[in-house]
């Protein structure tokens, strides 16, 4: 018999506020030892914050927040963070190695030896994600895809406990999303990682969440994808009718309003939305 999960992360009536706007209060969240979560939510509603708010970047407004007993702060080797897809410019000349290295002595100034243990981790953390083969060619050079799993190889060479990724399937076709869900959810696996995963769309990691956690004007919710993502609790959530279908195992939100001030992305862009 397998032992219970271990909670990793803890949030007790946390609020996020900029100025007279709240994106959310009285959020509660306890996240345990190797589970996947995907944060849903319309673009201003504190997904990003949040993650940075772990990061040790920017203070809550309110409530506690416990990783591993500790407090966020900067640094945080037991954090790795997957930011946000964005293509290189193709005439940076730098090694896709070197973008991973950066993991470790990115934050340092001026020249940095090459220590014989650093360089095996890179080497470690490039042969984990696949990308050994154009590890050395220019980082401008690479496809989004190989692009981000050198991102992902500079996110883990300290082994975290706690990977945060930002949007990391953003600009990338449906092939190189496949092959990134499948690479973190793998390394979640083998090393009992807990995931925090940023999405607009949850059909490419569906069937790997354990739980949804839902922001969305100042409200919250967080259950397993067929609790949180129905008819019912969109529509109580967003505050105006919403129509959750399931086709060939993928999730659309439709926006049912008559109202065509709430229609299309702005409104209710979490997941995929037709209407």
């Amino acid at each position: 018999m397998s032992s219970p999960s271990k909670p990793l992360l803890s949030l007790k009536d946390t609020a996020l506020q900029f100025g007279e706007r709240t994106l959310w209060k009285e959020l509660n969240l306890t996240v345990n030892e190797g589970e996947f979560i995907a944060i849903l939510g319309p673009n201003g509603t504190g997904k990003t914050s949040l993650l940075r708010g772990l990061l040790g970047l920017q203070q809550f407004t309110e409530g506690t927040v416990s990783i591993r007993g500790t407090l966020p702060h900067r640094g945080n080797s037991d954090i790795g963070y997957i930011p946000q897809q964005k293509t290189f410019d193709k005439d940076l000349s730098i090694r896709g190695r070197d973008l991973v290295k950066l993991g470790l002595d990115g934050h340092r100034f001026g020249a940095v030896r090459r220590n014989k243990n650093v360089m095996k981790r890179v080497d470690e953390a490039i042969e984990e994600v696949g990308a050994t083969r154009y590890a050395d060619s220019p980082i401008g050079l690479l496809s989004g895809g190989e692009q981000q799993r050198l991102r992902i190889a500079q996110s883990l060479l300290s082994k975290p406990s706690l990977l945060l990724c930002d949007e990391p399937l953003s600009s990338l076709d449906l092939k190189s999303q496949q092959s990134i869900s499948t690479l973190i959810d793998s390394y979640r696996k083998q090393f009992n990682t807990t995931v925090l995963f940023v999405t607009h769309d949850i059909n490419p990691v569906l069937d790997i969440v354990d739980r949804v956690l839902y922001l969305v004007n100042g409200k919250w919710a967080i259950g397993t994808p067929e609790e949180i993502l129905t008819t019912a609790s969109l529509t109580q959530l967003y505050g105006t009718p919403v129509d959750v279908l399931r086709i060939r195992g993928r999730i659309i939100v439709v926006n049912a309003s008559d109202n065509p001030g709430l229609s299309g992305h702005h409104h209710i862009p979490a997941i995929k939305v037709e209407g």
